[in-house]
């Protein structure tokens, strides 16, 4: 890769941490953008920072770096973990690798290398997604798709807007589980109940989204945009 792989990393173990940072910092491919002791900290932050991966602990006391990983979407993962017993639960989360404490240089080098070769394969938008819906297994056009809204009946549902403002019932998916099967360039999370088509943005204020699309009252779907996901936003939509 021409350019450096920019990564942040969580530890909430301050000899761990520095001792990982000294790591990476001695490989020419990486880039350290922030290190962190605390999960919460993270969370709070990692949305406004620009980043291509993340370097993370898995044990850790109140918020542990499977639930980290299952927040940081789109991003690759390595983790590092004195247990090996956790290696399921990471590679059920795609990691890109699983590197047992001690982290040894060599050891560390070769995981930066998958990433590495990771970041460099080309990435194909898919045309379609298939989908659990109320009427049976459906296979939806990503270019159709307007918004997602959780289901005001059964909130593991989810309501599927398309252009033409008709709407499909998914079952039972999280929006989690609908930004991996999404092209992340042209999707965003907008609120804790929404995901939306950048596409769509007409026109956006501190704290709300007017769509281009018109609702069944003849006016155009308005949004909120909560602070949580602001700042992702406003990149995406920049870009």
């Amino acid at each position: 890769m021409n350019t450096k792989i920019r990564c942040l990393l969580l530890d909430d173990e301050l000899p761990g941490l520095t001792y990982l940072k000294m790591l990476c910092e001695q490989i020419d491919e990486l880039e350290v953008i922030k290190a962190f002791n605390s999960p919460e900290m993270l969370l709070n932050e990692w949305q406004s920072l620009d980043f291509d991966l993340l370097i993370t602990d898995i044990e850790m006391p109140g918020i542990n770096g499977l639930q980290v990983a299952d927040a940081v979407k789109g991003k690759a993962i390595i983790f590092t973990t004195a247990y090996k017993n956790f290696a399921v639960d990471a590679f059920d989360r795609d990691a890109v690798d699983y590197v047992v404490k001690p982290v040894k240089p060599e050891r560390l080098l070769q995981a930066i290398q998958k990433v590495s070769v990771l970041l460099a394969k080309p990435r194909t938008t898919p045309k379609q997604i298939q989908l659990n819906t109320d009427k049976g297994k459906a296979l939806i056009n990503v270019s159709r798709i307007f918004c997602v809204i959780t289901s005001s009946i059964d909130s593991r549902d989810k309501m599927l807007f398309l252009n033409d403002a008709s709407k499909i019932t998914v079952k039972n998916i999280s929006f989690e589980k609908l930004l991996e099967m999404l092209p992340p360039s042209e999707f965003c999370r907008i609120n804790k109940k929404t995901l939306l088509a950048i596409k769509h943005v007409q026109y956006y204020s501190h704290d709300e989204i007017t769509a281009d699309i018109i609702n069944s009252d003849g006016k155009n779907f308005i949004f909120s945009l909560s602070e949580i996901y602001r700042n992702d936003f406003v990149k995406r939509v920049k870009v």
